[in-house]
């Protein structure tokens, strides 16, 4: 059978280029996207994927859910090369404590609080000799969701309390009184109350507990800056006063969710009132009616934000595509699709053009239970330094723990 010579010259001219496509996309996967689709498919090799892993905190766990399968849907590439994001759930101070033991080598972290980075910041530079993370290097490390803590109380006791305002600028030291008088709730009116139960998380595991002590100590202070390891160390006052209000607490769980569920489920017998997160007060206020009455939040004189930071860790781990990958993806945090599902999971954005009192928004539905959408002239407390985080979580673990 008598073939052309010009069907064998393009014959030829095929598998030459085909060769070519192949040689270019082994030596450069970004010629893989430009390559004629049919050769692609036959002849390329996929290019292995980048993958990001990003140890978090769980109380974003629905939404970092969502927003990732919405990130991967944007089909994302670093030098032609599709990103993957892993994700494993740990407690807050967990997420440290893995990564100066050397269990977890992450790319990216998310604990709960810039506190925790803070923490980080200063524990490995002790340790290694650098910091792993970078806080004023936005581009690799910044905040994307943020909620306040709040004191979620049952309205009944809380009115005996407080009644229907919001509490005054010494209600840490309010609290600790109420706390500890032998008389309890009979002391506002109702002695088969009996004594007044309050509760916050383990300040060793959660990060809602250690919010609350550093409020606590700020409000002792009565200052909402430049507290220091001394202030904790040597003021015997402020020791007794704290050791007395954590000693009128009987237990101490080890996260907010399961907390905020105690106190529904067992009412007032367990919880008249606990520290936790707006966004889990949020979260759990439907399954709150019908039990035990309305609950009622509570905002402190001054707050402290659990602002959700992502960091890029500057470790040697840490390959140059995988950093490039965890920026992409940190940057797809703050865009308005992100940013407007955290609203939906109790969450305020970091992207202060969405209105928190849109239409189905939490902070309209909840807000005769007292969630307040602006909280701009409440004073917020400066994050201490990573030194004296420290100081104040040792204290807590050398006289309180149980």
């Amino acid at each position: 059978m008598y073939i052309p010579r010009t069907n064998w010259f393009l014959l030829a001219f095929f598998i030459l280029i085909s060769a070519g496509v192949l040689t270019a996309s082994l030596v450069s996967p970004s010629f893989r996207s430009v390559a004629y689709a049919p050769l692609r498919e036959i002849l390329l090799p996929p290019p292995k994927p980048v993958t990001v892993s990003l140890l978090y905190s769980t109380e974003k766990d629905a939404w970092l859910t969502e927003v990732v399968q919405q990130y991967a849907a944007t089909h994302p590439k670093v030098s032609g090369h599709p990103v993957q994001i892993k994700l494993e759930q740990m407690g807050s101070w967990e997420i440290n404590a893995a990564i100066l033991d050397g269990s977890r080598k992450p790319d990216l972290i998310s604990p709960a609080s810039s506190m925790q980075i803070a923490a980080l910041q200063d524990l490995s530079t002790k340790q290694l000799g650098y910091p792993l993370v970078n806080p004023s290097d936005k581009a690799a490390c910044r905040s994307v969701l943020k909620t306040p803590l709040v004191i979620v109380a049952w309205q009944e006791r809380a009115n005996a309390l407080w009644g229907n305002s919001q509490p005054g600028p010494k209600m840490w030291r309010d609290l600790h009184d109420a706390l500890v008088d032998p008389k309890g709730w009979a002391t506002y009116g109702h002695p088969d109350w009996g004594y007044i139960k309050f509760g916050h998380t383990d300040v060793l595991t959660s990060n809602s507990g250690f919010m609350t002590i550093v409020l606590m100590t700020y409000g002792y202070f009565d200052k909402t800056s430049s507290l220091t390891a001394n202030d904790i160390l040597t003021n015997s006052d402020y020791q007794a006063w704290f050791l007395q209000t954590e000693a009128s607490i009987s237990q101490f769980e080890n996260s907010t969710g399961p907390l905020m569920q105690k106190m529904i489920t067992y009412g007032p017998s367990t919880y008249d009132m606990v520290a936790v997160y707006e966004a889990t007060a949020i979260e759990q206020a439907d399954n709150a009616a019908g039990h035990y009455g309305e609950l009622r939040v509570y905002y402190p004189p001054a707050t402290l934000w659990s602002d959700h930071p992502f960091c890029l860790l500057n470790a040697d781990w840490v390959s140059p595509d995988q950093a490039s990958a965890a920026r992409s993806f940190l940057d797809y945090l703050t865009y308005k699709p992100a940013q407007e599902a955290a609203l939906k999971f109790g969450f305020r954005p970091v992207d202060s053009t969405i209105p928190l009192t849109q239409t189905n928004s939490p902070f309209v539905r909840y807000a005769a239970n007292g969630f307040i959408s602006d909280l701009s002239k409440l004073p917020t407390v400066e994050v201490p330094a990573g030194n004296v985080l420290n100081t104040l979580r040792d204290f807590w673990s050398r006289n309180v723990k149980r």
